[in-house]
C-alpha cells in the first residue's frame, strides 16, 4: 500500500463501490460510519459545516458556496462525489485536492481497523475527508450527500444549515419509487434545531419537509418563495447574468455565474439564502464576497462536467446529468442553443428507467450509443435498441472515445456535439 496506484487498487477493488458495483455496496445503516468516526476521534467536531442533499444540484450548490466561503477568506473543505478523472478530486481544501502522499498514509496507516469493520469505499471516503479536514483545520466544510440522506455515511455531522436542493425519481432501487418515499429520505439530513433549507418547492411533497422539521423543532425555508429570478441572459465572456429580487425587492443585480447550465439558476436560490442565515448566525459575508464567489466557481473549486464547453468549432458540451429531471433541463438548453446538426454521444447506467430519459431526447440528432468501462455501465447494442423505439438512430460503440472520435469527424464546424448520459461516460471524455 506504499504507491497512490495501490492504494486506488485497495480502494475500488477491495471494498464494496457503489458508483461500479450497484446496489451491493449500499449499506442501509450508519454502523459502520459511527464505529470509524469514534475510532478517529470524531473528526467531524472540529469544524463548522453545511450539508447538502438532493436529486440534482447538490453539487453544484456545495461548490457555489465553496466559492463564497473561500472568497469571503474562510479556509473550506469540500466533500463531494463521485470524482470525475481522480479519486482526489472528492476531497478538496480551497479548491484543491488532497495529496496523494495523504490517501496512501490514511489507508496504509489504518489499514487493520478497516480490516475489523469492513467499511464499503463511501464509508472509507468520507471518514477519511472529515479526517484531513480536522487536520488541516478548515474553518468551514461543504459536505454533498452521497445517496439518499438518512442512511447516507455523511449524516452523523451536526451542521449549521441542511440543504436539500429538489426531489425528482432516481436510485429508486435503493430509496423508493415515489417522490414521497425518496423525500422521506432525503428529509433524514434535518436536524434538531438546525435551520433547513428546500431549494425547489413542490406541492406534492413538501408536507414531508414541513412535518420532518416541526418534528426537529426546527425552521424551514423555501429558496424560491424567498428569492426570484428576474431575467437570465449569457454575457459575452460566457458567464450566465441574473438579476434577482428577494421577498419582491431589488436583491442582486448583474449576478455573474461562471457555471453555464441554465438550470444553475434554480441553484443559485438556495445559495443566497444560506448565505443569508450565516451571516444571521454571525458571520461576515458581504455582497461582494458573492458577486466574486459565483462569478469565479471554477476557478476557485474545480467543479466540472456540467454543462461544460470542452470544444469549439464545432462546439462541444458535456454535462454529468443522467436522470429525468436533469436531463430535461439539458435538453431545454440544447433546444436553445443554435447548431445545424446535433451530435449525441450517449451511455447509461445498468440501473436506470430509461423509457422516459429517452423519450425527452431530441430525435433530430445523430446518436452515438456507447458504454464506460464500468461494470454497471448499460449494453451499448442494449440502448441502441431501445432508443430506437423512441426513433433515436445511430451506431454503437463499446468504447467511449471511439464514439467521441467519431462524432468529431463527423461534425461540421457549426454542429453541436454533445456528451452525457452518465457521469462516467463524461469523465472519458474530459
Amino acid at each position: 500500500m506504499n504507491t497512490y496506484k495501490k492504494t486506488l487498487d485497495y480502494l475500488y477493488n477491495k471494498l464494496p463501490y457503489y458508483q461500479r458495483a450497484g446496489k451491493v455496496a449500499y449499506k442501509a445503516n450508519l454502523n459502520n460510519s459511527i464505529n470509524l468516526d469514534n475510532y478517529f476521534g470524531n473528526p467531524h467536531k472540529r469544524f463548522k459545516c453545511i450539508h447538502i442533499a438532493g436529486t440534482n444540484g447538490k453539487g453544484s450548490v456545495s461548490h457555489m458556496i465553496a466559492s463564497i466561503l473561500q472568497t469571503a477568506g474562510y479556509k473550506v473543505g469540500l466533500y463531494t462525489s463521485p470524482h470525475l478523472k481522480d479519486f482526489r478530486e472528492r476531497i478538496k481544501i480551497n479548491g484543491k485536492e488532497i495529496p496523494k502522499e495523504e490517501v496512501i498514509c490514511f489507508v496504509k496507516d489504518n489499514i487493520n481497523i478497516f480490516n475489523k469493520i469492513k467499511p464499503s469505499f463511501f464509508e472509507i471516503t468520507v471518514i477519511m475527508a472529515f479526517y484531513y479536514f480536522a487536520k488541516e483545520r478548515v474553518d468551514f466544510a461543504v459536505i454533498e450527500v452521497g445517496l439518499g440522506g438518512r442512511l447516507d455515511s455523511t449524516n452523523i455531522i451536526t451542521p449549521e444549515i441542511s440543504i436539500i436542493t429538489n426531489i425528482s425519481l432516481d436510485h429508486t432501487d435503493l430509496l423508493g419509487n415515489s417522490k414521497e418515499l425518496i423525500a422521506k429520505e432525503k428529509a433524514g439530513i434535518i436536524k434538531e434545531n438546525i435551520p433547513v433549507i428546500k431549494g425547489q418547492s413542490d406541492t406534492e411533497i413538501d408536507y414531508v419537509f414541513k412535518e420532518m422539521a416541526y418534528l426537529k423543532n426546527t425552521k424551514l425555508y423555501f429558496a424560491d418563495k424567498i428569492y426570484s429570478i428576474n431575467y437570465s441572459m449569457l454575457s459575452t465572456d460566457n458567464k450566465q447574468i441574473l438579476n434577482l429580487k428577494k421577498n419582491n425587492k431589488k436583491a442582486y443585480s448583474v449576478l455573474k455565474l461562471d457555471l453555464q447550465g441554465y438550470y444553475q439558476k434554480f441553484n443559485v436560490l438556495p445559495v443566497l439564502l444560506a448565505i443569508d442565515i450565516l451571516n444571521e448566525k454571525g458571520l461576515k459575508i458581504n455582497d461582494s464576497f458573492v458577486y466574486k464567489g459565483l462569478e469565479n466557481t471554477i476557478k476557485n473549486t474545480g467543479i466540472r462536467g456540467r454543462w461544460e464547453v470542452i470544444g469549439s468549432n464545432p462546439l462541444i458540451v458535456c454535462d454529468t446529468a443522467h436522470n429525468e429531471e436533469g436531463i430535461k433541463q439539458v435538453v431545454n438548453q440544447l433546444n436553445n442553443t443554435p447548431y445545424k446538426k446535433l451530435h449525441m454521444v450517449i451511455g447509461f447506467v445498468n440501473d436506470k428507467k430509461l423509457n422516459k430519459i429517452l423519450k425527452l431526447l431530441p430525435e433530430d440528432a445523430i446518436y452515438y450509443f456507447t458504454r464506460a468501462h464500468i461494470p454497471r455501465a448499460m449494453n451499448e447494442i442494449k440502448l441502441q435498441d431501445l432508443a430506437a423505439k423512441y426513433s433515436l438512430f445511430g451506431e454503437s460503440f463499446t468504447d467511449v472515445k471511439k464514439a467521441y472520435t467519431l462524432a468529431k469527424s463527423n461534425a461540421n464546424t457549426n454542429d453541436l456535439i454533445f456528451i452525457g448520459g452518465s457521469t462516467f461516460v463524461v469523465a472519458e471524455v474530459i
